[in-house]
């Protein structure tokens, strides 16, 4: 199986079996997704999900979050991993998008990696979710599903990104982040992979090896 049929196979078996796939966080405009993709960072939605309520009660704008005490907002993120550092990060994305942004939250992936706390893939992720970018969002599960289905062998998040980009038609760029995430944190996880009840092992490339 050449990479364009590998590739081929595993979006028309999404299309197929996973039509609805969309991102866990709850948020309900683009300023809450950004806070909350930004304390998604190597913690669970599960946790952001119990964490934001509170947060956006106390602090429902820019404007409230860039003038809150960083102490108040350390209070309300504390069971969040790395909280100091996420709590400074929210003030200043807050300050910054009141600055440069007049309180909105931009819609290039160049522009959203300039605020705190917002690397490449967070801004893949806004990006797509938010404007319907055609930008694929590279993280630790994507990463991992990319490489054992035989997607890309790329050394570095981006070159997975660009590999995927490659081959993914851009309409479908944005949904197939969530097929992979979801897959990767539900089937494909990292120990003890469910193969047996995987619908992808007729295509993917570690399965074949086993």
């Amino acid at each position: 199986m050449t990479k364009k049929q590998r590739y081929e196979a595993v979006v028309a078996w999404f299309k197929e079996n996973v039509a609805v796939a969309q991102s866990e966080l709850v948020f309900a405009d683009p300023f809450q997704l950004i806070v909350s993709v930004v304390l998604s960072a190597q913690c669970t939605d599960k946790r952001v999900n119990m964490v934001t309520p509170g947060l956006f009660n106390k602090y429902p704008n820019p404007r409230a979050l860039a003038e809150a005490p960083l102490e108040d907002i350390l209070e309300c993120i504390r069971s969040v991993s790395y909280p100091n550092s996420k709590a400074a990060h929210l003030k200043g994305l807050a300050q910054k998008l009141l600055s440069d942004f007049d309180g909105q939250v931009p819609d290039t992936v160049e522009q959203l990696m300039t605020l705190p706390g917002v690397g490449r893939k967070s801004a893949n992720v806004v990006a797509s979710i938010v404007y319907d970018r055609p930008v694929i969002a590279v993280d630790t599960h994507v990463f991992r599903v990319s490489h054992r289905l035989g997607l890309s062998n790329g050394k570095t998040p981006y070159d997975v990104e660009r590999d995927l980009e490659k081959y993914i038609a851009p309409e479908d760029r944005p949904v197939a982040h969530h097929w992979l995430i979801l897959h990767g944190r539900y089937i494909c996880t990292a120990r003890a992979p469910k193969c047996d009840g995987c619908g992808l092992k007729e295509y993917c490339a570690c399965y074949a090896k086993s």
